[in-house]
């Protein structure tokens, strides 16, 4: 499996979406759809984008029951994404409905991947306002473990957690990791962070840049010098 960097296009409409992709003239990055841009522009947004030939992350992040999130999944499988994700938090028991729902009738699937803590959760928080009183790399390694239990491809964590995942699920247990800053950046409200060439070192196997590439002044640049550090 190779590295991949995938640009985080938190939009809130398709205008904008797709005049900040108009940039890459010749390029067609990986890129995330996640919730501010899809429910401003619905599943149509997707379909342009994918038309483009891009790949796609959609980054929707589904934690409810398993037969609400199998079916959900079930119409979501329909729109060829390349990852989509859910919660670990909602259970081995919805991880496996959700993988049934987004199974196609040739046995394929989409890369299904779980979010085990946000970048935004520190320990303090998890402990105050979750009331999870284990370390959160304890944690992280237990919600990696049910997902591949359950049969999913792999996790979002953080780059400071990804080389533990490979050791404790295997090296082809997907790692997607965001809170992915270059150095000299601003860390905006990502607490567990680190740069693309950490990243790479440590065994991330995709990160997702959002602000450090979609507001940069010259974006096209920016994704530039992040595959350079990360993949190349």
């Amino acid at each position: 499996m190779g590295r991949d960097v995938i640009i985080a296009c938190d939009f809130d409409s398709k205008e904008k979406t797709l005049a900040f992709l108009d940039k890459f003239e010749g390029k067609k990055p990986f890129v995330k759809i996640g919730m501010e841009l899809y429910y401003s522009a619905g599943p149509e947004i997707v379909r342009e984008i994918k038309a483009r030939g891009h790949k796609i992350f959609l980054d929707l992040k589904l934690h409810d029951i398993p037969n609400t999130v199998k079916k959900s999944m079930a119409v979501l499988k329909n729109l060829d994404v390349d990852m989509t994700n859910l919660h670990a938090a909602g259970t081995k028991n919805m991880m496996k409905a959700a993988l049934e729902g987004l199974t196609r009738d040739d046995g394929t699937h989409p890369l299904l991947i779980a979010v085990t803590q946000l970048t935004s959760t520190d320990q303090e928080s998890m402990e105050n306002d979750l009331l999870i009183k284990e370390p959160i790399d304890k944690v992280v390694m237990h919600y990696a473990k049910c997902a591949e239990e359950s049969g999913l491809d792999g996790v979002v964590c953080s780059p400071l957690e990804a080389q533990k995942v490979h050791d404790t699920c295997g090296k082809n247990f997907v790692t997607v990791t965001p809170g992915v800053r270059f150095a000299d950046g601003d860390k905006g409200d990502q607490k567990r962070v680190m740069t693309p060439a950490q990243a790479k070192e440590i065994g991330s196997d995709y990160i997702v840049v959002g602000r450090p590439i979609t507001a940069a002044e010259d974006p096209v640049a920016a994704y530039e010098r992040c595959v350079r550090e990360f993949v190349d």
